[in-house]
């Protein structure tokens, strides 16, 4: 049953996504005119004659061209069309004194069932448009540095955003935690001087104060902070959560005008979160509503701390985007809180503050940039998608989702959204009453509100008490009769038996053998009787003479008459449609029937096995059939001993040798043989020797081995020829150069003799 129910959804969300891509419905035909307009592409023919006798009602439901086609006029055709009215649509406008950021504002709608309608919504956010700014601290004492730094940022808060606007306000509100154990101490004197030590002086927690609300007086935001003192509790959680919500709903107290809210949250620690509030006996859940006392007090010992559910709403409600702006340590925590409360974002704020200007210019910057529209309350049954068109890039190409979004859109950007509203068809049903949801962007206060209304209804003007159309026995209205109690039929022209209670036991009559078809569904039942259509026939319609087996696409083959659904067939033919032929004129060759190789049937041979052909005159693979045969005829003809008995593999055929070579069809080593089926039945296989030829393939491996060796050999030869002259003329060259040198005997200068002689010169003086 599960199983059935998915599919089901999930047949019913393929049509929708079909009617939102604008294909065309294929109408479903409905006997009434009102369910006639709640089913897509369907419209009402009104006129009174329209029907043929017999005709059910739902033939006046079709589409409006098929209405035509059949011979309804125009101003008979009940067919209304989707429609918009634009109320108010107003263009986009910065003017100080007229500002418009979302167009158009007012719409109205008449929507027909499962007919899908678009339009178009575009934004732009106004230059310089008014920003309100709530500035909530917490006031633990591991803030007290950060109270240094705030009581002299207020004007340095209002000169950075004048930047982007020239109208700012600013206001200031703090936050501790609830008075009561186990988050403060209740003893007297740390209940008044809440300081961890007495070097501190404190003040006494509280879950909220409304210190300053919204004002342009930078000097009243510096003296009203610049009064207040530390304070302090004892877990480490705040009641942040307590201190967001009073400053959302206080609308009064704090001053929020219908402008950019923007609330700055600062903090150095966690939150508590509903159910907290258990630990100090505090039941009751936080209600939502505001509960400043005349102080700008919020006294959170009575309610529980509310539940981020709570606060996503409340800000939603409000159009307040919160900036979280936390010390590095409670990141983690404020992120996933981030990312479940819509238009928030999350900054990295100094242990002292000092970057917090910077940080809500930045963070200011990042909630400007992201673009979501929404629906809410929308009535059951209508579903709403959208198309972002964030750039004009993107065309008609983004897909159909259930809100529109756009990033990163940058001031002065226009960004358009295609819109498509579509009565469910799963619903059935029509809006009782105009009905009314607003679409809006989150953090923008401008809505635009969207009426819608269905066609459901059909005014058809030609209501007639006991008309003559009716035979004065009936209503008549849109064209169709409601007949008194004891009348029935398309005028009310039958009248109701005494023994029938109603419609349905008049019908009886005109079902076979219990069929659940009234005149077996080709006809209608008037006054008990079937009135058939087309073709059919019979006393239930149950006889169609254009129901017959085909041939060829050809009723009984053009060969026999169609009888109430069976085939009548002419002489010589036979069969379901009459295609099969009694004649074997096509069989017949030499006067035996398919060669006696097969049998006939519908004048076509049905050939026996191992054979085929038209006429069966063809023998399926007759080489290798006779092979055996032909083999062991040969080996008896060869052999001068002991003869083998073919006649297993041969049968009734007799071989018959062939003197000489011979080249049949068919070959095995040296013999050739072939086949033949004789128009009497017979079998002819005649065999001989295959004619001999020399082996071409040893031609051709020889020839190539000689041709490689001969021309290897050349080769060799060649270049030993030509090496041997080379030689031989180098050799002349060198002989003939050696005969022109010329030795000449010529001493080297620097050559120096290893002999040398020494003269004594007292040997001299002697002689």
């Amino acid at each position: 049953m599960v199983g059935f129910f998915l599919l089901g959804t999930f047949i019913l969300y393929c049509v929708g996504q079909i009617q939102i891509q604008g294909i065309p419905q294929i109408c479903v035909s409905q006997p009434s005119c009102s369910a006639c307009l709640r089913s897509p592409g369907c419209a009402w023919c009104k006129h009174k004659d329209f029907l043929k006798s017999g005709e059910s009602t739902e033939r006046r439901c079709d589409t409006a061209e098929s209405l035509r086609t059949r011979g309804c006029e125009q101003t008979d055709i009940i067919n209304p069309q989707s429609e918009l009215v634009f109320l108010k649509n107003n263009e986009l406008s910065s003017d100080p004194d007229n500002v418009v950021q979302l167009k158009p504002q007012n719409l109205l709608f008449k929507l027909r069932v499962g007919v899908p309608q678009t339009f178009s919504v575009s934004f732009k956010r106004a230059e310089g448009y008014p920003i309100d700014l709530y500035y909530l601290m917490d006031l633990s004492f591991s803030m007290r540095d950060d109270l240094d730094t705030i009581k002299n940022l207020g004007q340095e808060i209002l000169s950075t955003l004048k930047n982007v606007t020239n109208k700012v306000r600013i206001g200031f509100g703090s936050f501790v935690d609830k008075v009561a154990l186990p988050y403060v101490s209740q003893v007297k004197d740390k209940k008044n001087n809440p300081c961890p030590s007495r070097l501190y002086t404190c003040q006494p927690a509280f879950s909220f104060q409304n210190i300053l609300g919204l004002t342009q007086d930078v000097a009243e935001f510096k003296t009203r902070v610049s009064n207040q003192i530390i304070s302090g509790n004892l877990d480490s959680p705040e009641s942040g959560f307590d201190a967001i919500m009073q400053a959302a709903v206080c609308q009064g107290v704090i001053g929020w005008n219908n402008v950019t809210r923007i609330l700055v949250y600062t903090s150095d620690d966690t939150f508590h979160i509903a159910g907290d509030g258990r630990l100090a006996g505090i039941f009751e859940p936080n209600d939502g509503k505001c509960h400043l006392n005349g102080s700008g007090f919020y006294d959170g010992t009575k309610y529980d701390y509310p539940s981020v559910g709570q606060l996503a709403r409340v800000l939603a409600a409000n159009n307040i985007q919160l900036i979280f702006a936390v010390t590095e340590d409670s990141v983690a925590a404020y992120k996933a809180l981030s990312k479940l409360i819509p238009q928030s974002v999350l900054g990295v704020l100094k242990n002292d503050s000092s970057n917090v200007v910077q940080l809500i210019l930045e963070a200011y910057s990042n909630l400007s940039s992201t673009i979501l529209l929404e629906h809410h309350g929308a009535p059951s049954g209508l579903d709403v998608t959208y198309r972002s068109h964030c750039t004009p890039a993107e065309g008609d190409n983004t897909p159909w989702q259930r809100r529109g979004e756009c990033m990163n859109v940058k001031l002065n950007q226009q960004v358009d959204f295609t819109v498509s509203l579509n009565i469910s068809m799963s619903e059935g049903e029509c809006l009782k009453e105009k009905k009314q949801f607003f679409l809006k962007l989150q953090g923008i206060s401008e809505t635009l509100k969207v009426s819608v209304e269905t066609l459901c209804d059909c005014d058809c003007h030609d209501r007639e008490q006991q008309s003559t159309h009716c035979n004065e026995k009936g209503t008549l209205n849109c064209g169709i009769c409601s007949c008194d109690e004891d009348h029935l039929g398309q005028r009310c022209e039958c009248e109701q038996p005494k023994d029938m209670i109603s419609a349905d036991s008049m019908d009886t009559t005109c079902r076979q053998d219990s069929s659940p078809l009234l005149c077996s569904g080709h006809g209608s039942c008037e006054c008990g009787i079937c009135v058939c259509q087309g073709t059919h026939r019979g006393d239930f319609c149950q006889c169609d003479d254009n129901s017959c087996d085909r041939h060829n696409n050809m009723l009984c083959s053009g060969n026999g008459q169609c009888d109430c659904g069976t085939c009548k067939c002419h002489a010589n033919y036979t069969g379901s449609a009459c295609d099969c032929s009694t004649l074997t004129d096509q069989c017949r060759t030499a006067g035996k029937l398919c060669n006696g190789q097969g049998t006939c049937q519908c004048n076509q041979c049905q050939c026996n096995n191992d054979f085929f052909g038209m006429s069966c005159s063809k023998i399926a693979n007759a080489c290798a059939k006779f092979l055996a045969c032909v083999t062991c005829e040969l080996a008896n003809k060869e052999s001068d001993g002991l003869k083998s008995n073919c006649s297993r593999p041969c049968g009734s055929v007799k071989p018959t040798w062939v003197e000489g070579p011979q080249e049949f069809p068919c070959r095995e080593d040296t013999i050739s043989y072939k086949v033949e089926l004789f128009p009497d039945g017979n079998i002819l296989v005649l065999y001989a020797d295959l004619p001999r030829s020399v082996d071409k393939t040893y031609v051709i491996i020889g020839s190539s081995v000689s041709s490689i060796i001969f021309i290897g050999i050349a080769v060799i030869l060649i270049s030993w020829l030509m090496l041997e002259f080379h030689y031989r003329r180098e050799y002349a060259s060198f002989l003939k150069a050696t005969e022109t040198v010329v030795w000449k005997n010529i001493e080297n200068p620097l050559f120096q003799d290893a002999t040398t002689i020494v003269m004594n010169p007292i040997h001299i003086q002697e002689d």
